[in-house]
């Protein structure tokens, strides 16, 4: 089988990746709405697409901003949201190492949930060539460019609904509607349903503290579920 180039590992990626367009699109139009209404100008709202580049931890900026939580908080609780990200890293690592610095640079800004979906497959299973991290670039930069237009379309649609509308309620909802599909294990249903419990037992916290509690605490849980599937198949 010959090598493919890379404007064709490039092409093979955004064709990848614009299936996952379908979510990311109706996700952004709704980030774009709750930041113009959790008080952000429009342009830090954009501009977040750009810096932060990741939906749900951008939606938990702007409700916590909404909310006047101190900002070391906010801070630490994008960065649990985010710890994702890690495993994604670890996982393409040994795909990337050999990359110049510039390449791994690029590539690490851009390796969001939807291009490490789109890309791992490619990287596992797909033939070890000279051009195969343009795959993930297209992937990449596709989702980039839909993720910027869809925000900016929400704050181009949010400036135009009056501030008596209050859109909070489509946190949760679109919250629910991502994770409920994901939910396939006793180890992530365990996790979810112990998050819950601890996210609506400790709304007495201050700072909103009880967002940071429920993740670990749910994390925790998983983990220890987790351990025990292994037993139990063992």
């Amino acid at each position: 089988m010959p090598e493919r180039s890379a404007s064709a590992e490039f092409r093979a990626g955004v064709a990848a990746e614009l299936p996952l367009l379908f979510g990311v699109v109706p996700f952004g139009l709704i980030f774009g709405v709750l930041g113009l209404a959790a008080g952000l100008p429009g342009w830090a709202v954009v501009a977040m697409s750009s810096i932060i580049l990741g939906g749900s931890s951008q939606v938990v900026f702007a409700q916590l901003w909404g909310a006047q939580v101190p900002p070391a908080v906010i801070t630490a609780t994008v960065g649990v949201v985010n710890l994702r990200h890690a495993l994604y890293s670890a996982s393409m690592a040994r795909y990337l190492r050999d990359l110049p610095l510039r390449w791994r640079l690029l590539l690490a800004y851009l390796l969001t949930d939807e291009a490490y979906a789109a890309a791992i497959e490619r990287f596992a299973n797909g033939p070890e060539t000279p051009a195969r991290h343009f795959f993930l670039l297209g992937t990449g930069l596709t989702l980039w460019v839909g993720w910027q237009l869809s925000t900016l379309a929400g704050v181009l649609v949010g400036a135009a609904i009056p501030a008596s509308w209050s859109l909070d309620f489509s946190i949760a909802l679109t919250f629910i509607a991502l994770l409920a599909p994901a939910l396939r294990r006793r180890s992530e249903c365990v996790a979810a349903a112990v998050a819950a419990i601890a996210a609506l037992a400790l709304q007495g916290l201050p700072h909103k503290l009880w967002i940071i509690a429920a993740a670990l605490a749910g994390m925790g849980a998983g983990m220890l579920a987790r351990r025990l599937d292994r037993r139990e198949a063992e």
